[in-house]
């Protein structure tokens, strides 16, 4: 990866933390994935005793996972600790939020996915929903992934593809030389990955939501409501100037349709297993995979 796109983490966190209070008013695109990821399982038989929500954020995903699977532990991980005291009960009193967690199935952890705190095969299930376009290195989060999940664990996530937030970076052509939106991996190199760090059976695809908006301020807004900032090491540390900044926005305006302003995102789907490992008498691992099947775009 260009160095340009390298995420500061800490800035990440800090962009996190401050976007928490606000932040389920303006996540509805992440809520929508959830759904429609959630759709997916009732085709997928899986039925873990540990979930690791893998960037759990508010909590939404968690408690929809808690409300399909009963029985199963869920481990609600992120790395921004006003994250996890928004998604806990915070209307109740401090005995009755203590009396409520003891009898939850929910547990709260701080770590980054990248470098999980937690021992190896400890859970049935990860799930991670719009989390991945914030590692650094997918392959290493992958085989952190595939190293806690149990044998014959389900690993199921979404991420955002190439062309997302495309009319932002387009607006800026010709502006400046900065990176203005975060690196997003194509699919089949997410497929590729996957295989890569021991996974089996992986099945991608993809599709695209297509946002709209009054003006490219209110657009701005919503992304900086889910701190969505741009953190990456090549981002301009300043301020974009007022004729950079007025340029952008004509660049914008002329993708406006029927009074409106367009914002897509790419949405990749995914998900595959960790199986026992089969080996060659020369101690290779076999990896079976049928890309025609296994593939798909819509």
């Amino acid at each position: 990866m260009n160095c340009d796109y390298t995420i500061n983490k800490r800035q990440l966190r800090h962009s996190f933390e401050r976007a928490a209070a606000g932040y389920d008013k303006a996540a509805m695109l992440q809520r929508e994935v959830c759904d429609r990821m959630l759709s997916r399982l009732d085709y997928i038989k899986c039925i873990p005793d540990t979930i690791l929500d893998a960037g759990s954020g508010t909590g939404y995903s968690s408690r929809k996972l808690a409300v399909r699977y009963p029985v199963a532990r869920i481990l609600a991980v992120d790395f921004a600790l006003k994250m996890h005291l928004q998604a806990r009960p915070s209307s109740a009193s401090w005995w009755r939020q203590i009396l409520s967690a003891r009898g939850s199935n929910i547990s709260y952890v701080c770590s980054d996915i990248e470098q999980l705190a937690l021992q190896n095969s400890c859970v049935g299930m990860v799930w991670s929903n719009l989390t991945l376009q914030w590692c650094n290195d997918i392959g290493r989060t992958f085989a952190e992934v595939h190293r806690v999940l149990q044998t014959e664990g389900l690993f199921m996530f979404s991420t955002f593809g190439p062309d997302t937030l495309r009319e932002l970076r387009q607006a800026f052509i010709g502006v400046d030389d900065y990176s203005h939106t975060n690196h997003f991996t194509d699919m089949h190199d997410i497929g590729d990955l996957l295989l890569y760090n021991g996974f089996a059976m992986p099945v991608m695809d993809m599709e695209y939501i297509t946002l709209t908006y009054d003006d490219v301020i209110s657009m701005m807004r919503d992304l900086k409501a889910i701190g969505a900032h741009n953190v990456t090491r090549g981002r301009n540390r300043g301020l974009t100037g007022k004729i950079g900044w007025q340029k952008a926005l004509g660049h914008y305006e002329v993708l406006r349709r029927e009074g409106k302003i367009p914002v897509t995102f790419e949405l990749v789907y995914g998900h595959a297993w960790k199986l026992e490992s089969r080996k060659t008498v020369d101690d290779r691992k076999i990896i079976e995979f049928d890309p025609k099947s296994r593939i798909r775009r819509i």
